[in-house]
C-alpha cells in the first residue's frame, strides 16, 4: 500500500511513523484525490500529522486518537499508540475499494 510512496518505508510502529508521511501514504492509497502527494514535505512535520489526522476523520470517519503536537515531539513515537491508530485505520479500510486493488496486485 505504501511501498510505491517516495520517502516511506515502514519497518517498525515506532520511528517509521515519525514524520507523518506514513500517515499520509495511507490515506493517499485509499483517497488520491484528497491532497496532492507532490507536495508533501517530509520536514513539515506538523502540517503533514495535522493534514493526516484530519483526513483520516473527514474521510474514513478514523477518530484521532494521536495529537498532533505530541508527535511532533516525539523524534520516537510510542509504538503501542501508533500501533491502535494504524489498527484504526485497519477496521475502517480493510473493504475500501482500493484496498481490493492492492491485494490484487501483490
Amino acid at each position: 500500500m505504501t511501498r510505491e510512496y517516495e520517502n516511506v518505508k515502514i519497518d517498525n510502529f515506532s520511528t517509521s511513523w515519525n514524520n507523518g508521511l506514513a500517515f499520509l501514504a495511507l490515506i493517499h492509497h485509499f483517497y488520491p484525490d484528497s491532497f496532492s502527494w507532490d507536495k508533501v514535505d517530509e520536514r513539515r512535520r506538523r502540517e503533514n500529522f495535522q493534514l493526516a489526522f484530519d483526513l483520516a476523520e473527514q474521510k474514513a470517519d478514523i477518530a484521532p486518537l494521536l495529537d498532533v503536537e505530541d508527535m511532533v515531539r516525539m523524534k520516537k513515537p510510542d509504538w503501542k499508540c501508533v500501533f491502535t491508530y494504524v489498527q484504526s485505520f485497519y477496521r475502517k479500510l480493510r473493504d475500501h475499494e482500493n484496498n481490493k486493488h492492492s491485494y490484487a496486485q501483490q
